[in-house]
């Protein structure tokens, strides 16, 4: 038996862990998450324990409905054959279809893959709309590559991937690596291969062809709404505090642009080489150009601000977590701050964190968090703002319409506060402080094993 599970008195949610982590061994991503949300779920469990016993109910959560693997040709500019592997794990479909975003990286694999589409399933229950949990990518490295190279990547990519999707079956939209140009050739070829305009196969697509406005801000803006709510109710207030914000791609940009917005001076944002620190504040502008334009490095930012500077990432905590800020708000990938990190937050006075990325925290960092009372938004419910949006995005082609930025902006924010409400609820109902985490994992299954109970065992 896992020492992880040790406490639990379920002795059926310990055998579903255990038997979980010897089934899946060799993906310790994959492995994490299902830690994460089934150790949260004890009361909930206990109070069902003989009816989700019967139905296998943890069983089946637990286990994708469908795993798609395939291979990837493409030319180089040079006339070489490249193969890469592409992935799409529909993970969960109870209250709607497969909703999720593709990944282009080089880390991507089966693990990573499982964990983000298992992590969707519970982040799209938590928005209120009928959408399912799925994720998709690659192992494909855009850095550095041509439009054309991207371009015929695209089109390899959905020459198999439009088999599996369709508006009312699964929906990806972008994710690390795939943005606006990304969608554009993904979408142009699945178009041209079933000659037919379905616009709602994809999200996150251009103004032009059925895009929404306010979605690239969206997983930004709806992390800061959360954030805000989550301080509201423990009578903090957002004007006129620090934060620090690593990453600086799309989630981290309007992530900064609102917390700024909020009155909170932004100190520094990071890339995966290091981290530039303003003392007065990040010039934003400057930041859109590095990373939206010039697809830059960040420490570029010294050719336009010379008095910000930089620092090189040099060892296992990245250099950008030894600034002290009031906010901490990792936007980049997961595992970003593990329990070494966590321990420097707290040293520095940090009174709470918001998971921009997915799984940015170990559960060990998440777990010291919050026994030493900073403020945890997790990403599961904080980052949810991005997919809400992406479920706009397929109203609105669904009616045909559009509606202005005002119009899915205001939208969004009410449904992140929705979002929060939930969490604290779950927290009030199961006496679990401000848990947020817990919270948002014991809101979001009640409504998935609900469905899964309602429609037999499939």
């Amino acid at each position: 038996m896992s020492t992880y599970v040790e406490s639990i008195k379920s002795e059926y949610l310990k055998n579903v862990i255990d038997n979980a982590i010897e089934k899946n061994i060799n993906e310790k991503e994959f492995i994490q998450a299902l830690q994460e949300v089934l150790t949260t779920l004890e009361p909930v469990i206990l109070q069902n324990e003989d009816t989700y016993k019967k139905y296998a109910l943890l069983e089946r959560l637990i286990e994708p409905e469908r795993i798609i693997s395939f291979r990837v040709p493409w030319l180089d500019d040079n006339g070489k054959v490249q193969v890469n592997k592409g992935y799409r794990v529909q993970f969960n479909g109870s209250i709607g279809p497969y909703k999720g975003g593709l990944r282009f990286n080089p880390t991507v694999n089966q693990s990573i893959m499982k964990f983000l589409a298992f992590e969707q399933i519970f982040k799209n229950a938590l928005t209120g709309l009928p959408i399912g949990g799925g994720k998709g990518g690659s192992d494909f490295d855009p850095k550095d590559k041509s439009d054309m190279e991207i371009m015929r990547f695209c089109q390899s990519f959905m020459t198999e991937l439009q088999r599996h999707i369709g508006q009312d079956v699964d929906v990806p939209a972008g994710d690390i690596g795939v943005g606006a140009r990304e969608i554009g050739y993904l979408f142009g070829q699945f178009r041209k291969i079933r000659n037919a305009y379905e616009a709602g196969v994809l999200t996150g697509k251009g103004l032009s062809y059925g895009g929404s406005l306010a979605r690239k801000e969206a997983t930004g803006y709806g992390l800061m709404y959360f954030m805000k709510e989550m301080l509201k109710a423990n009578n903090i207030d957002t004007n006129g505090k620090t934060a620090i914000i690593s990453g600086s791609g799309n989630v981290a940009i309007y992530t900064c642009e609102k917390a700024k917005q909020m009155g909170i001076k932004v100190l520094a944002m990071s890339d995966s080489n290091g981290c530039i620190y303003n003392e007065n504040g990040i010039d934003l502008d400057y930041i859109k150009e590095i990373k939206e334009v010039r697809r830059s490095r960040i420490k570029d930012y010294l050719n336009y601000n010379p008095i910000a500077k930089y620092f090189e990432n040099s060892s296992e905590i990245p250099a950008i977590y030894n600034i002290k800020a009031d906010i901490v708000l990792p936007c980049a990938t997961q595992n970003d701050i593990n329990l070494e990190t966590a321990k420097l937050l707290v040293s520095n006075g940090t009174i709470a964190v918001g998971e921009g990325a997915n799984m940015p925290c170990t559960n060990e960092a998440i777990n010291y968090l919050i026994e030493n009372k900073v403020l945890v938004a997790p990403g599961k419910a904080a980052n949810a703002g991005g997919v809400a949006t992406s479920a706009l995005e397929m109203s609105q082609n669904s009616m045909r319409t559009s509606w202005s930025f005002e119009e899915t902006d205001k939208k969004l924010e009410n449904i992140m506060i929705n979002i929060f409400n939930q969490c604290q609820n779950a927290c009030r109902e199961y006496n679990l402080g401000t848990n947020y985490l817990a919270g948002a994992n014991i809101a979001a299954f009640k409504k998935v094993s609900e469905a899964m109970l309602a429609q037999g065992i499939i």
